[in-house]
Formats: C-alpha cells, structure tokens, sequence
C-alpha cells in the first residue's frame, strides 16, 4: 500500500470513529433526545412550588400537596391543600385577577392527569369549585413575572374547610 492509500484508510478510518463518538449516545446506549416528555421531578414538593408560585400556604392548612411537572418549552407547578374557606377567599384574591372567583363550567376534557399525580381529582371535573386565573405580568405583579399564568379553583369541601388548588407556569 502506498504513503497516499494509507494516509486516505487512516483519514477515512478517523471521519467513521469521530462520527461514531459524536454521534450522541452514552455509555448507556440512550440519547438525549429520547427523554420522555412531559415527566415529573421527583426532587420537587411543596416548598418549590410555593418558592416559584410566590404564595404562602395559610397556617393550619392540611393535605399540602406540591409537584412539577417538567415539560420541553414550559414547567407546570401544581399546589394543593386545605384551608378555611376565607384563607382560599384571600389567595384567590391576591393573584390580582381582574375578575373574582366564579363557576366555571368545563365542557372540555382536563389538560392530562396533572393533580392526578398527587391523589387528587383534576379540579376542572369537581362540582362546585370555583375558578379564576390571571397573567401576572399582564397586571403587573412584580411577585410573580417569571410565570406567564396562574390558576385557583376553590371547592367547598365541609364545615367552612376548602381545598385549594393551584397550578401555574
């Protein structure tokens, strides 16, 4: 084999092994790419979520509940508990929707199983809970313009008690 043959195998050879290192599996054999989407962090709860969301859960709230669901383009935080029915009066309130709390009928299906994965009903489906959302940069609260919406649906559960259930992204 001549200079010119060999040096062609041996650049020939250098373009297969660099194209099959860079070619994006690891040592595992999975790429990237192949994440699944949407998924949840499991290192996520309550205190993530209230630390994003810029809410506080009221003192003597039970059933606190809180996760994220990491998605491609936008992460969605889910926080749910049960409070006095002023408390949930008040959170609702403090988002600065211009409307107030109001029913809200649902005549289409939930966006997936989202409070599902904390051992909840998806709010759109129970009876009675009322609802408000809100852009907070379309209304200018400073608390929470790293999100571009944030959403409570409040139901009447017994004896002055509600839960609350709040999602944002």
């Amino acid at each position: 084999m001549t200079i010119r043959r060999c040096a062609r195998f041996f650049a020939a050879l250098a373009v297969v092994v660099c194209l099959t290192a860079c070619s994006g599996a690891d040592a595992g054999g999975a790429r990237a790419s192949d994440e699944r989407w949407p998924r949840w962090d499991e290192s996520a709860g309550v205190a993530e979520v209230v630390a994003f969301m810029n809410v506080v859960v009221p003192e003597g709230a039970t059933e606190a509940k809180g996760a994220v669901q990491v998605n491609p383009r936008e992460d969605v935080y889910l926080l749910s508990f049960v409070t006095s029915e002023e408390n949930a009066e008040d959170l609702a309130e403090d988002l600065r929707s211009e409307k107030p709390l109001e029913d809200r009928k649902v005549d289409f299906a939930p966006q997936g199983e989202r409070f599902g994965h904390l051992g909840l009903p998806e709010p759109e489906t129970v009876d009675g809970a009322r609802w408000v959302g809100v852009c907070p940069p379309c209304v200018g609260d400073e608390r929470r313009s790293k999100m571009q919406w944030i959403e409570v649906y409040v139901q009447a559960v017994a004896q002055g008690r509600a839960r609350v259930y709040l999602q944002a992204f």
